[in-house]
Protein backbone atom coordinates (compact mmCIF):
# COMPACT_ATOMS: atom_id res chain seq x y z
CA UNK A 1 0.00 0.00 0.00
CA UNK A 2 1.45 3.35 -1.02
CA UNK A 3 1.86 5.90 1.74
CA UNK A 4 0.51 9.39 1.22
CA UNK A 5 3.05 11.47 3.15
CA UNK A 6 0.64 14.34 3.79
CA UNK A 7 -2.05 11.95 5.02
CA UNK A 8 0.46 10.39 7.43
CA UNK A 9 1.52 13.82 8.63
CA UNK A 10 -2.08 14.86 9.23
CA UNK A 11 -2.80 11.63 11.13
CA UNK A 12 0.36 12.20 13.19
CA UNK A 13 -0.64 15.81 13.91
CA UNK A 14 -4.12 14.79 15.04
CA UNK A 15 -2.71 12.12 17.36
CA UNK A 16 0.15 14.22 18.71
CA UNK A 17 -2.16 17.18 19.33
CA UNK A 18 -4.19 14.92 21.64
CA UNK A 19 -1.27 12.91 23.02
CA UNK A 20 2.08 14.66 22.66
CA UNK A 21 3.91 11.68 24.15
CA UNK A 22 2.63 9.21 21.54
CA UNK A 23 5.23 6.73 20.36
CA UNK A 24 6.21 6.18 16.75
CA UNK A 25 4.29 2.87 16.95
CA UNK A 26 1.15 4.77 17.93
CA UNK A 27 1.72 7.29 15.13
CA UNK A 28 2.08 4.45 12.61
CA UNK A 29 -1.16 2.83 13.84
CA UNK A 30 -3.01 6.15 13.68
CA UNK A 31 -1.80 6.61 10.10
CA UNK A 32 -2.78 3.08 9.12
CA UNK A 33 0.76 2.02 8.22
CA UNK A 34 3.41 -0.20 9.72
CA UNK A 35 6.15 1.09 11.98
CA UNK A 36 8.82 0.11 9.45
CA UNK A 37 7.08 2.14 6.73
CA UNK A 38 6.87 5.14 9.04
CA UNK A 39 10.58 4.85 9.88
CA UNK A 40 11.54 4.64 6.21
CA UNK A 41 10.02 8.07 5.70
CA UNK A 42 10.79 9.62 9.10
CA UNK A 43 13.95 8.33 10.78
CA UNK A 44 12.63 9.18 14.22
CA UNK A 45 10.43 11.49 16.20
CA UNK A 46 12.64 14.52 15.51
CA UNK A 47 12.37 13.99 11.74
CA UNK A 48 8.60 13.55 12.05
CA UNK A 49 8.24 16.72 14.14
CA UNK A 50 10.38 18.69 11.66
CA UNK A 51 8.17 17.46 8.80
CA UNK A 52 5.10 18.49 10.79
CA UNK A 53 6.69 21.88 11.35
CA UNK A 54 7.22 22.35 7.61
CA UNK A 55 3.61 21.32 6.93
CA UNK A 56 2.37 23.65 9.66
CA UNK A 57 4.26 26.62 8.28
CA UNK A 58 2.98 25.85 4.77
CA UNK A 59 -0.62 25.53 6.00
CA UNK A 60 -0.42 28.66 8.14
CA UNK A 61 1.05 30.69 5.29
CA UNK A 62 -1.69 29.47 2.94
CA UNK A 63 -4.33 30.43 5.52
CA UNK A 64 -2.82 33.92 5.78
CA UNK A 65 -2.90 34.27 2.00
CA UNK A 66 -6.52 33.07 1.74
CA UNK A 67 -7.64 35.33 4.60
CA UNK A 68 -6.49 38.48 2.80
CA UNK A 69 -5.51 40.07 6.10
CA UNK A 70 -4.15 43.18 4.37
CA UNK A 71 -7.56 44.21 3.03
CA UNK A 72 -10.46 45.80 4.86
CA UNK A 73 -10.54 46.44 8.57
CA UNK A 74 -8.09 44.70 10.86
CA UNK A 75 -10.89 43.10 12.92
CA UNK A 76 -12.44 41.65 9.77
CA UNK A 77 -9.02 40.42 8.61
CA UNK A 78 -8.50 38.75 11.98
CA UNK A 79 -11.89 37.03 11.78
CA UNK A 80 -11.06 35.76 8.28
CA UNK A 81 -7.70 34.48 9.51
CA UNK A 82 -9.33 32.60 12.38
CA UNK A 83 -11.77 31.01 9.93
CA UNK A 84 -8.95 29.98 7.61
CA UNK A 85 -6.89 28.60 10.50
CA UNK A 86 -9.68 26.43 11.88
CA UNK A 87 -8.99 23.39 9.64
CA UNK A 88 -5.33 23.30 10.72
CA UNK A 89 -5.76 24.37 14.34
CA UNK A 90 -4.93 20.87 15.63
CA UNK A 91 -1.57 20.98 13.90
CA UNK A 92 -0.88 24.46 15.24
CA UNK A 93 -1.92 23.29 18.73
CA UNK A 94 0.72 20.59 18.61
CA UNK A 95 3.44 22.75 17.10
CA UNK A 96 3.11 25.66 19.55
CA UNK A 97 3.70 23.23 22.43
CA UNK A 98 6.60 21.36 20.82
CA UNK A 99 9.47 23.05 22.66
CA UNK A 100 12.20 21.53 20.51
CA UNK A 101 11.05 23.72 17.62
CA UNK A 102 11.84 26.89 19.54
CA UNK A 103 15.10 26.01 21.28
CA UNK A 104 18.49 27.35 20.40
CA UNK A 105 19.40 29.06 17.18
CA UNK A 106 17.68 26.56 14.89
CA UNK A 107 14.32 28.37 14.89
CA UNK A 108 12.74 28.05 11.47
CA UNK A 109 12.69 31.29 9.48
CA UNK A 110 9.14 30.39 8.47
CA UNK A 111 7.89 31.09 12.00
CA UNK A 112 9.53 34.52 11.98
CA UNK A 113 7.90 35.30 8.63
CA UNK A 114 4.47 34.19 9.91
CA UNK A 115 4.86 36.10 13.17
CA UNK A 116 5.76 39.24 11.22
CA UNK A 117 2.65 38.99 9.05
CA UNK A 118 0.28 38.45 11.97
CA UNK A 119 1.94 41.15 14.07
CA UNK A 120 1.60 43.55 11.13
CA UNK A 121 -2.16 42.89 11.15
CA UNK A 122 -2.34 43.83 14.83
CA UNK A 123 -0.13 46.91 14.33
CA UNK A 124 -2.37 48.05 11.48
CA UNK A 125 -5.39 47.64 13.75
CA UNK A 126 -3.63 49.70 16.40
CA UNK A 127 -2.67 52.42 13.94
CA UNK A 128 -6.24 52.58 12.63
CA UNK A 129 -7.66 52.82 16.15
CA UNK A 130 -9.36 49.42 16.10
CA UNK A 131 -7.11 47.72 18.65
CA UNK A 132 -5.68 48.75 21.98
CA UNK A 133 -2.30 50.41 21.81
CA UNK A 134 -1.24 49.47 25.33
CA UNK A 135 -0.71 45.81 24.32
CA UNK A 136 2.21 45.09 21.99
CA UNK A 137 1.32 43.57 18.61
CA UNK A 138 3.73 40.72 19.32
CA UNK A 139 1.75 39.87 22.46
CA UNK A 140 -1.55 39.94 20.57
CA UNK A 141 0.05 37.58 18.04
CA UNK A 142 1.06 35.14 20.78
CA UNK A 143 -2.40 35.43 22.35
CA UNK A 144 -3.97 34.50 19.01
CA UNK A 145 -1.76 31.40 18.74
CA UNK A 146 -2.64 30.43 22.30
CA UNK A 147 -6.36 30.82 21.70
CA UNK A 148 -6.22 28.85 18.45
CA UNK A 149 -4.39 26.01 20.18
CA UNK A 150 -6.53 26.05 23.31
CA UNK A 151 -9.76 26.06 21.34
CA UNK A 152 -8.51 23.23 19.11
CA UNK A 153 -7.82 21.13 22.23
CA UNK A 154 -11.21 21.97 23.74
CA UNK A 155 -12.95 20.95 20.51
CA UNK A 156 -10.91 17.72 20.27
CA UNK A 157 -11.82 16.86 23.87
CA UNK A 158 -15.49 17.59 23.19
CA UNK A 159 -15.60 20.32 25.85
CA UNK A 160 -16.83 22.96 23.40
CA UNK A 161 -18.77 22.73 20.17
CA UNK A 162 -16.76 22.76 16.93
CA UNK A 163 -19.29 25.19 15.45
CA UNK A 164 -18.31 27.77 18.08
CA UNK A 165 -14.56 27.70 17.27
CA UNK A 166 -14.40 30.94 15.28
CA UNK A 167 -16.84 32.84 17.47
CA UNK A 168 -15.13 31.96 20.75
CA UNK A 169 -11.66 32.94 19.59
CA UNK A 170 -12.66 36.14 17.81
CA UNK A 171 -14.90 37.37 20.61
CA UNK A 172 -12.43 36.69 23.37
CA UNK A 173 -9.44 38.12 21.54
CA UNK A 174 -11.23 41.11 20.06
CA UNK A 175 -13.08 41.81 23.28
CA UNK A 176 -9.72 42.14 24.98
CA UNK A 177 -7.90 43.82 22.10
CA UNK A 178 -10.46 46.44 21.16
CA UNK A 179 -9.68 49.96 22.16
CA UNK A 180 -12.30 51.30 24.53
CA UNK A 181 -13.83 54.58 23.46
CA UNK A 182 -13.91 57.22 26.15
CA UNK A 183 -17.25 59.01 26.46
Amino acid sequence: MAMDREQVLRAAAALLARKSTATMDEVARAAGIGRATLHRHFAGRDALVRALEALGIQEFEAALDRAGIDTGGASDGLRRLIAEMEPVAQLLAFLVTENQLFEGEQINEGWARLDARVSALFRRGQEQGEFRIDLPAVWLTEALYGLLGSCAWAVMDGRVAKNDFQFMIAELLLGGARRSVEK
